[in-house]
């Protein structure tokens, strides 16, 4: 059964079943949802209610209230909520050799950004697992990911970790590039980063799971087949970035790897947890199950 239909083609169902989606107040996340949040797609029998909230929150909520059906979740936090959330086969960001960056007001080595302490956007946040993968003694502070850059230009960190529209953005404020986790990853293992993806609470069913998944799919597809018209919606939660910028960040993180992560896709995302757990970062062995 495709999930889209107009509204005619909607009967009256005799019961309607709420599934609660929270995912983050970011252009590409917006993009993603613009199908089902503007009603778009829609499924004979269900109602998609959208919260927005930054990622390291939701990370949080999943782990310690299991309160969303479908959650945006960093790759670095599923280990911790796997019992209760599946990862849906589709929405995921990934980074086809770029990825989260190392900034600081002055060029340093690799050697030195190893011994200064840097701003990141959140503890379990895929950003900072692959820091500490590309070192694991480096000192760390947690700051609200759309204040890294403030609080390193203000003199408060030599350094920050920064995610979503900041890597487009950093060098508009004089900001260096010291390193590409993105690169990085792809040097070390040949595969794409996967950040964050999206992921279903196990108690809906088999049924629910794979009926809220297909909706998700088509409204990434909806959205890359109308896509000024969903450009025009995600441009709202665009922060200090214009149509064009707007445009080239939302192509980097919805595309055809939106719609599937691919082979090397899914096995980056088991390569990444079992990384972090073989190297003492995760405490739990991860446990990867897809629903498509």
């Amino acid at each position: 059964m495709s999930a889209s239909t107009t509204s005619a083609d909607v009967p009256a169902p005799s019961s309607v079943r709420e599934i609660t989606i929270a995912h983050s107040p970011d252009s590409d996340d917006a993009f993603m949802f613009y199908g089902l949040a503007t009603n778009k797609v829609r499924v004979p029998g269900y109602k998609f209610t959208h919260t927005l909230t930054d990622i390291e929150t939701l990370n949080q909520k999943a782990i310690k209230e299991q309160f969303y059906d479908v959650t945006a979740i960093s790759f670095h936090a599923y280990p911790y909520l796997q019992d209760n959330y599946a990862v849906m086969a589709c929405g995921g960001s990934v980074g086809e050799g770029y990825g989260p960056m190392i900034i600081a007001p002055k060029p340093y080595s690799l050697d030195e950004i190893k011994k200064i302490k840097i701003a990141i956007p959140g503890e379990l946040t895929t950003a900072t697992l692959t820091l500490k993968l590309f070192c694991p003694e480096i000192e760390t502070a947690v700051v609200p990911f759309d204040r890294i850059i403030p609080e390193v230009l203000a003199g408060n960190f030599e350094a920050g970790l920064i995610i979503h529209e900041g890597q487009l953005t950093y060098s508009h404020n004089g900001l260096k590039k010291i390193l590409d986790l993105g690169v990085w990853w792809r040097e070390q293992t040949g595969l794409p980063l996967t950040l964050g993806g999206n992921a279903i609470r196990r108690s809906l069913g088999d049924d629910v799971m794979r009926i809220t998944t297909q909706a998700l799919r088509e409204s990434i597809q909806h959205g890359l087949d109308h896509r000024e018209e969903a450009l025009a919606y995600a441009m709202q939660f665009a922060r200090d970035l214009d149509h064009d910028l707007a445009n080239k960040f939302v192509g980097m993180y919805v595309n055809e790897r939106t719609i599937s992560y691919g082979e090397d896709g899914r096995m980056a995302i088991r390569k990444l947890l079992e990384m972090g757990h073989e190297r003492g970062i995760i405490p739990h062995a991860p446990r990867i199950d897809f629903i498509d």
